[in-house]
């Protein structure tokens, strides 16, 4: 089986506002930017690292650190609401002019500092196969917020389960597992978007990140939780 090529794309548009400038903003002594570049470049599975942004700043600060920054991204495409899969589509239609298209594109969202090159490493191995959609980095959620430990309050103020079927467990250790997507790593196919118009497609591959493993930038209390754990975990 012969290994995918791949691209891997840091999305990184400007004017947040959960966390301002956070794509700039430094965590641990460097900028998300470099954390999810350096990941990229050490995991040994992407061949070229691009930044897609719609930001001069964040542009300038990509070229310093290394990355390709082969356009600016139209305003139009960097939107709080845009999807995810427009940017991606946008990227791919520059790759297709520029006879550069990979067998899959590694998506690097900035907001997962703690992601490592093992984890990127990982996520290439386990594309390889043949038939395998996607890879997708997630991790499990604690068991008292499970979806059918869930409740839910109905329209005329009762209480009740989110979920139908989960009256009928009475036991802990028959909950289900479940798992969150973590933001580590989503790694596709090319063919995947293009056959079902998601990332995901019907053959998605989970890559169990353990939970002090990840970290996930929304807001600013968890920008304040990020830096209590670099702290920790990067003091010289």
């Amino acid at each position: 089986m012969a290994k995918p090529r791949i691209i891997g794309l840091i999305p990184a548009r400007g004017g947040s506002k959960g966390i301002p400038g956070k794509n700039l903003r430094s965590l641990g002594g460097k900028p998300l930017l470099q954390w999810a570049f350096e990941a990229a470049k050490d995991s040994g599975v992407v061949e070229r690292v691009m930044l897609s942004t719609d930001s001069e700043e964040i542009a300038d600060m990509g070229r310093k650190l290394g990355i390709e920054v082969p356009f600016l991204r139209p305003a139009e495409l960097a939107q709080d609401d845009t999807p995810m899969i427009v940017v991606l589509k946008h990227l791919i239609e520059h790759l297709r002019a520029t006879d550069t298209l990979p067998d899959a594109i590694m998506l690097l969202q900035p907001t997962a500092p703690l992601r490592r090159a093992a984890h990127l490493k990982q996520a290439g191995e386990l594309l390889i196969p043949e038939g395998v959609d996607s890879v997708v980095g997630v991790t499990e959620i604690p068991q008292h917020y499970a979806p059918h430990y869930a409740m839910k309050i109905t329209p005329d103020g009762h209480l009740t389960h989110y979920l139908p079927d989960s009256a009928a467990i009475k036991r802990r250790q028959d909950v289900p597992k479940a798992y969150s997507r973590d933001g580590t790593v989503y790694l596709f196919r090319i063919s995947t978007l293009e056959t079902y118009n998601d990332i995901y497609g019907a053959n998605c591959i989970p890559l169990l990140i353990p939970s002090d493993e990840t970290l996930n930038l929304d807001t600013m209390e968890d920008w304040e939780h990020a830096e209590r754990v670099f702290s920790r975990t990067h003091a010289a």
